[in-house]
This record gives C-alpha cells, sequence and structure tokens, in this order.
C-alpha cells in the first residue's frame, strides 16, 4: 500500500497545504518519511489523516467560485466499527461546508472495503449541500453494492456513468464539468 500515491498532476493547479481555506493548510509533507499506516501496512506520506484510523483522504482540488471539491480516498470505509463517515464530515466536509463547497467529487478506486452501518451522517451531509450534489467516481463495484445494501445511494449519486477511468487525462475544471453534467442528466 505505501507505492499509492494520491494523484499528484494536478498540484500545479492546486495544493491543500498552500489553501488557506483547506483543513490542512500549512501542513508540511515530508515525504522520506513514511508513519500513517492502515492496519499496519504503511501509506505514502502524501496522504491526509481525517482522525480515522483506516480511512485517508487527499483534497486534489477545490474551486471556491463554482462550490466544487474532488477528493481522493485510499483505506477500509468502516461505519460500523470507526464511523467514519462521521470523522469525515466533522474533520473535513463541514469545514468545506462552511467555506461554500456544495458539490463533492468522490474518488474511490483506492477503497478496499465497505462496513457500512446507519445512513444518518450520509442524510445529513446530504441536506447539508442542499443545492449541491455528492457523486462517487470510480468507485470498485463491490463498493457500490455495499453502498447501495445501506442506502447510501439515496445520498450520493454512483455507478453507470460516473465510473469515469480516464479522469487523470482531463484537467479539474474539465473533470467537473464532466461530472457535473452528468449528475445534472441524473437530476433532471
Amino acid at each position: 500500500m505505501h507505492d499509492i500515491e494520491p494523484y499528484y498532476n494536478w498540484l500545479k493547479y492546486y495544493d491543500p497545504a498552500d489553501d488557506e481555506r483547506s483543513p490542512f493548510h500549512g501542513k508540511q509533507y515530508n515525504h522520506d518519511v513514511y508513519s500513517e499506516t492502515i492496519y499496519g501496512y504503511y501509506i505514502d506520506p502524501a496522504w491526509d489523516s481525517i482522525g480515522s484510523e483506516t480511512l485517508y483522504v487527499k483534497i486534489l482540488y477545490a474551486d471556491y467560485l463554482q462550490g466544487f471539491a474532488v477528493i481522493e480516498f485510499i483505506g477500509e470505509w468502516n461505519d460500523t466499527l470507526h464511523n467514519d463517515i462521521m470523522t469525515l464530515k466533522r474533520n473535513l466536509l463541514e469545514v468545506m461546508i462552511n467555506e461554500g463547497i456544495n458539490k463533492f467529487i468522490l474518488i474511490g478506486e483506492n477503497i478496499f472495503n465497505f462496513h457500512g452501518s446507519d445512513d444518518s451522517y450520509y442524510e445529513e451531509w446530504f441536506e447539508d449541500v442542499e443545492d449541491g450534489w455528492i457523486a462517487a467516481v470510480s468507485f470498485p463495484d463491490f463498493i457500490l453494492e455495499e453502498f447501495r445494501k445501506y442506502h447510501i445511494d439515496s445520498y450520493i449519486n454512483m455507478g453507470g456513468t460516473l465510473q469515469i477511468p480516464q479522469w487523470r487525462t482531463l484537467q479539474p475544471l474539465n473533470f467537473f464539468d464532466l461530472v457535473n453534467s452528468l449528475v445534472q442528466r441524473r437530476l433532471n
């Protein structure tokens, strides 16, 4: 797992450590020291902790004028044992929502497992974004099935055309435009 890096080609457009509105503003990254682990396996030092033992993130891009953020994930999303959705919501999402973000693109290709619980925090997050939306892009099919089993698909747009394997070939604004158009088609 230590060689799975968050997508870094967008750093020229956005760096959460340089963004005064980011929860990770001012963070210093030491790429020579591997200290964070998921179940005893070291992960690349570029991933950011949200306070969960098993789930780490990287804000790849945030645009406060258009109100969107792209967040990449790694690890196990465990609502059963660790209530990861509560930790994610309180420590990251609420900070971003308070800064005007109401459209969230979640990149989940490095989510290895999901353990669900109730959907109350997902419902709360959905209500918090009001006129916005939440989209899960490139999550493994078995994770999407688990999301559906726990009715998370009532709050997060997922599957089908949102499985976008070529997302890395797009620039951040083009990627947002694509996801936004796909979500808008679903909402209309």
